[in-house]
This record gives structure tokens, sequence and C-alpha cells, in this order.
């Protein structure tokens, strides 16, 4: 079996991000409902392809009124973007157990290249119900003003409301397609 294909299970996969807020403290947020397919090489990690779409209608920071302000045309605009996506389109073995992916990040109603650095492929295994799964972990770092996401506030003590460098954390579980 060279090449296999795995979904993302949605109920144990998190898609997290933090920024800097004040200058003082950092705010962390999550989305809910993602989903998509690796597509595996096993022999040849290198010719493996991912794809993932995210709802951005489901951020959550915790704060329903900064969520409904998130929501909305002045940062990520879900009613014309419902959706995050990032399409792979080159994988590179840094060392054993860890990845570099590259692919283009739609956000916003932009396209940008971004590269995540992907810890695992953990080995596949029987779950106790019987379906085989593994997982890995992905982090990058973005500046959300590549994707016109520029809201922000000038402070009277000098610096800015939110900060531009974005954090982000996928946590991905994925279970073998029968």
């Amino acid at each position: 079996m060279s090449q296999s294909i795995w979904t993302i299970d949605t109920s144990h996969t998190t898609a997290q991000f933090s920024v800097r807020h004040m200058m003082v403290s950092t705010v962390r947020g999550h989305f809910q409902g993602v989903t998509g397919t690796l597509s595996l090489d096993e022999s040849d990690v290198t010719k493996s392809k991912i794809e993932v779409s995210i709802d951005a209608t489901t951020i959550d920071t915790r704060d329903e009124k900064r969520d409904t302000h998130l929501k909305s045309a002045d940062f990520f605009d879900v009613e014309k973007h419902p959706k995050i996506t990032f399409t792979s389109s080159k994988v590179t073995q840094k060392s054993e157990g860890h990845l570099l992916v590259e692919g283009t990040l739609d956000m916003h109603g932009v396209s940008k290249p971004v590269t995540l650095e992907v810890e695992g492929l953990t080995p596949a295994f029987k779950n106790p119900w019987g379906q085989t799964v593994r997982g890995a972990h992905a982090q990058a770092k973005v500046n959300r003003k590549d994707w016109n996401l520029n809201w922000n506030v000038a402070l009277e003590t000098g610096g800015i409301l939110v900060g531009e460098d974005v954090k982000l954390d996928l946590d991905v579980e994925l279970t073998l397609k029968a």
C-alpha cells in the first residue's frame, strides 16, 4: 500500500491561533469544523498532498463581542468569506518526524503562500473502534495584514491594539478512508 487517503477527524482536530493584544497579553482562539484529506504516499512522503478547510464562522475567542467583531467586515468578513483553506504544493522531509509543508492559504479572499512546520505524522494504529488513525501537529506564523486583515487602533501610550503576527497551531487526527 503505497498511496493511502486519510480524512481529518473533525471532532479530534483543533485549529488554534494566538495574537498579541495591546502589546501586553496574548489572545487565543480556535475554529470548529476543520475538514480535509491527506493523500499520503507511504513510500515517499514528499509526494503527499493535503487539503484543509476551516469554517471561519465558528471562530471562538471566549468573548462573544470580540467574536462578532472578528466575523465582521473589519476582519474575516465571514458572510463573504466563510471558509479558510490550505492546499499543499510541496512536502519536504526536514528530519525524522519533521516535515515542511508548503502551500497556499486562502483567507479573506486572499491567497498567499505559507509553510507549515509539521511534527509527526505518528505511526498508524487501530483505535478501540477498529479505525486506523494517526496524527500530526502543524504550526506557522503569518502576518494578518498579508490577508488584508488590517483593522487596528493606535494606543495613546504607543503601539497598537492588535498585533500583526499570528501564530497558527493545528492538531490533526486522521482516519484511514475505507
